[in-house]
């Protein structure tokens, strides 16, 4: 035998994820790539002296997978230990992120800036007792009078600080928010420290940026965590001048250089695609289109290793969130208001000429453009803008996507669909703010979030992705999710209508986040010649309740057919 495999795994269900959804039995890597696939008959010749020869013992073995919408540097740094974790069930007060804040304070020289993460006003006990408690800077100001503090809600659409970080910024009962942003006032007009979308800039541009060696203990720090939940792949959605004030930069021009620095000293353990965020919130076409033409013309974004590192397109925010009531909605959300689009100018009307010019320009340009939209009426524009922009200016296989696409109608289904585009969706999203979204959009709107079901039916490649650090990315979570609709807070089901079965789900973390990234011919299916991107989970995974699904654990991850995560030996 010439060349032997690298690895053989045997005993097992290796779930391909082909066309056919097909079963095997055994799988071997040979050089990073599979080389075999069959039962162990088929893979029995390829073992040498020096390959590895795992028996399964009923694990099922999947195509590594793809997070396809996951902030990577800005989870590492909303991880402890750089940031507080106020995520649930961390905390579940606003008590405890008051303690967890205190006890920061004790440990940080005065004066330093204290960060967190993750809180949620569905899980704060006050809030959820009572829905107009929201978070104040008085919540703050009794444990931290003369650190400021800043910390971030999960969904990175809202801020909150406290006293001495206002007066820092220079934020009071005069101060104008920026367009398509609010600082929202007391009933005496005073700044209660939240702050909201566009708003949050007023914070970001006073916070000292990230220094390159905190992106690259952030990046490392996110690698090491995928690596554990078998995660191979995934899409930082925004990385540019629009991002410079996002999270102190995060999600800025330098977090790419930082990524291909790893990707020079064989650091990047994760395939990686792009895309480049020319401006962030409320920019008017004209700065966007500026923006875009200094990133430069897309062939010069080539990369040293394009199946490791990859930029795909550009990002716009159309915009913002239900629970924040700027998502761009049909009908008026509980209380009223119906939200509207996030780009420059001054009625719905301007406002959507701005971003139909904005994607123009994207595409004419000849980038992938990912769209963050999550309202019914926001989805409308935005698909109907890719339509009139493919029209005015054919190409082939452009393969736009709405980012979210919470409340994604059969217009926009049936728009993307004739013209071969996608929805990025986002299942562990919908199993945290499925109660929470009731008292903002009422029982029917909030159970149809995040359709599925319809979306796949009507024939829209659909991909799923955590957009952490809005939430963990735990791709077994989303799975059962997408299975099940049931929420995090209550279990109640959400939508049992658009409940998909597991081999589509399986799918929307593989081969269609594979086509998102143009690559579902080299990756996202265990065939041969495709890379060796594995993960392993142990036990029967198409035989498993649902509900079992999120504690299975991931017990070994491959990518580029190098292991970079095995626990097989702690299996007992």
């Amino acid at each position: 035998m010439d060349t032997y495999a690298d690895l053989v795994f045997f005993g097992g269900q290796v779930v391909t994820v082909d066309a056919e959804f097909s079963v095997a039995s055994a799988l071997a890597v040979s050089g990073g790539v599979i080389s075999a696939v069959g039962t162990r008959d088929d893979v029995a010749p390829l073992i040498g002296p020096g390959t590895r020869v795992v028996d399964l013992r009923g694990a099922t073995l999947l195509p590594g997978i793809n997070d396809s919408h996951l902030h990577g540097c800005a989870y590492g740094m909303a991880s402890p230990p750089l940031s507080l974790d106020l995520g649930h069930p961390t905390v579940s007060s606003l008590a405890e992120v008051a303690d967890s804040v205190r006890e920061a304070v004790g440990r940080v020289p005065g004066g330093q800036w204290i960060t967190g993460h993750g809180w949620d006003p569905g899980y704060l006990a006050e809030c959820a007792a009572d829905p107009s408690r929201m978070p104040s800077r008085h919540d703050l100001d009794a444990v931290s009078p003369d650190h400021p503090v800043v910390l971030y809600s999960f969904s990175g659409h809202a801020t909150w600080v406290n006293s001495k970080a206002l007066e820092l910024i220079g934020i009071d009962r005069h101060t104008v928010a920026p367009p398509g942003g609010a600082i929202v006032v007391d009933g005496a007009g005073e700044p209660t420290g939240l702050l909201h979308e566009g708003a949050q800039a007023l914070i970001q541009n006073a916070l000292p940026p990230l220094s390159r060696q905190e992106r690259i203990d952030a990046v490392k720090s996110a690698l090491a965590s995928l690596a554990r939940l078998g995660i191979t792949s995934y899409t930082e959605p925004g990385l540019g001048p629009g991002g410079d004030g996002i999270m102190r930069g995060a999600l800025g021009t330098q977090t790419l250089d930082v990524y291909r620095r790893l990707l020079a000293d064989g650091e990047l353990t994760a395939r990686l695609g792009v895309l480049l965020l020319p401006t962030g919130m409320a920019s008017t076409a004209e700065e966007f289109a500026r923006s875009l033409a200094a990133l430069g013309e897309y062939g010069e974004y080539g990369e040293a290793d394009p199946r490791r590192l990859a930029i795909h397109g550009v990002k716009i925010f159309a915009d913002g969130v239900v629970p924040n009531k700027t998502a761009w909605m049909n009908e008026p959300y509980v209380g009223g208001g119906c939200g509207s689009l996030c780009v420059g100018g001054e009625s719905d009307a301007d406002r959507t000429a701005e971003m139909d010019a904005m994607i123009r320009h994207a595409h004419v340009a000849g980038h992938q453009l990912g769209v963050h939209v999550t309202g019914d009426r926001g989805c409308d524009a935005v698909a109907d803008s890719f339509a009139a922009a493919m029209a005015e200016h054919p190409r082939p296989d452009a393969r736009h996507y709405v980012i979210h696409g919470d409340f994604l109608t059969a217009h926009s289904m049936k728009v993307l669909a004739e013209h071969g585009l996608g929805v990025n969706m986002n299942p562990t999203i919908k199993w945290t703010v499925a109660d929470m979204e009731e008292e903002f959009v009422g029982t029917e709107r909030a159970a149809y979030a995040w359709p599925y079901r319809d979306a796949i039916d009507a024939g829209v490649r659909v991909a799923s992705g955590s957009d952490a650090p809005v939430t963990d990315p735990d791709w077994r979570q989303g799975i059962a999710t997408m299975m099940l609709r049931e929420s995090k807070a209550a279990g109640r089901v959400s939508g049992p209508e658009q409940r998909i079965g597991l081999a589509e789900a399986i799918r929307t973390y593989t081969i269609d986040a594979a086509w998102q990234d143009f690559a579902e011919d080299w990756k996202g299916s265990l065939e041969p010649g495709k890379v060796a991107d594995l993960c392993v989970l142990d036990g029967d995974l198409l035989g498993a309740d649902p509900h079992d699904i999120p504690r299975m654990p991931v017990v070994l991850t491959v990518v580029d057919g190098q292991i970079v995560h095995d626990t097989l030996l702690d299996r007992g």
